[in-house]
């Protein structure tokens, strides 16, 4: 605070600080630090008026203090509608019902502890690191977006975003270079999270390859960065089970492993109804029926093969037949024309 000068008038100046990673509870416009000055008194004032002076600084002082309530609420309304808004996105994927429970797990989690932050109360160190653990098209890119944005609207990251990288983004060619190339990604994904899918493929070429070093820096980056970083090694499951067992130093520091399964055929035909739904498609009743039995085919052809990369192809060559189906008489066509897969256009067989 500055005192009054007869060269001008005299200013208060009010910081506002967040208060931990688990939030700003000032929360005012989610700035870090806001500067607020409040003119105290005037010449005038100094020069026999100090009591009134005062009394104007108090009123002005009531005033900020509402400003930073009316700020805070507003702000603590707004990011629990994108909360709400994010859970409502996460809750409307197909099955992964195991998987939801953990999410929503981790958010009470973090809410909780921040709750019993404000209380004074001890709280437990966010260790958030994960491993994810399935086929592809299981939807673990899917979810890790979503934690992305989840972590952001309850300040556990200040940014969110999602740096998916593989093997070839963090090996490099000569010694020294891997590191180097790392260490990039890591920075990259400062603020929010590094996603390295196909973790395992890390360890596979014996004590003399660069994934070695590629799996250090990773782990001095978690270090260094624990507080504005969250890593999610991916992969198929037996391969990740193995990846753990063979470095056992890594198992400590992912305390949250998280399976995602095959999705069923009842599953997979919800998935195709929700794709097609966004490019404003649907399948007739037949349609329906073709599809399902080609996706059961699919499933005993290809162990692996319940997953949702094999609805988006099957989705997307449909609608190529439809289009070829439709085109000589476009004419004559209605929107309901426009819109409806056919059993004809499933029926062709897949190469």
């Amino acid at each position: 605070m500055q005192c009054p000068s007869a060269e001008g008038p005299a200013f208060l100046v009010v910081k506002a600080y967040p208060t931990s990673i688990y939030g700003n509870d000032y929360a005012l416009n989610k700035v870090a630090v806001r500067l607020v000055k409040i003119r105290i008194w005037s010449n005038d004032e100094t020069r026999g008026n100090t009591g009134r002076g005062v009394e104007t600084v108090t009123r002005k002082l009531q005033a900020v203090k509402s400003v930073a309530r009316a700020t805070r609420a507003a702000d603590n309304q707004i990011s629990q509608g994108n909360i709400s808004e994010i859970l409502l996105e996460l809750n409307s994927l197909v099955g992964l019902v195991a998987v939801k429970k953990l999410i929503e797990e981790i958010y009470c989690f973090v809410e909780i502890q921040k709750k019993r932050q404000k209380e004074k109360l001890a709280i437990e160190p966010l260790g958030l690191h994960m491993i994810f653990k399935g086929n592809p098209g299981t939807g673990k890119t899917t979810v890790a977006r979503i934690l992305g944005k989840l972590f952001k609207a309850i300040s556990v990251l200040p940014k969110g975003h999602l740096i998916e990288v593989e093997r070839a983004d963090l090996v490099g060619e000569y010694i020294g270079h891997t590191a180097q190339k790392t260490r990039e990604q890591v920075k990259r994904a400062l603020g929010g999270i590094l996603f390295v899918d196909e973790a395992y493929s890390l360890a596979r070429g014996g004590d003399k390859d660069f994934g070695k070093e590629a799996i250090d820096a990773i782990v001095k980056g978690m270090e260094d960065y624990r507080d504005n970083l969250i890593l999610i090694l991916a992969g198929y499951q037996d391969e990740m089970n193995c990846f753990i067992e063979t470095n056992p130093g890594l198992r400590s520091r992912f305390p949250i492993q998280i399976s995602f399964p095959d999705f069923s055929s009842r599953e997979m035909l919800s998935i195709a109804d929700l794709m097609l739904q966004q490019r404003q498609y649907f399948l007739s009743n037949g349609a329906r029926e073709e599809f399902l039995s080609i996706i059961e085919r699919e499933h005993k052809r290809h162990e692996h093969s319940g997953n949702a990369r094999l609805v988006r192809n099957l989705i997307e060559r449909d609608i190529r037949r439809q289009a070829v189906r439709l085109l000589p008489r476009s004419s004559t066509l209605s929107r309901k024309d426009l819109m409806t897969i056919i059993r004809e256009d499933l029926e062709a067989p897949i190469n």
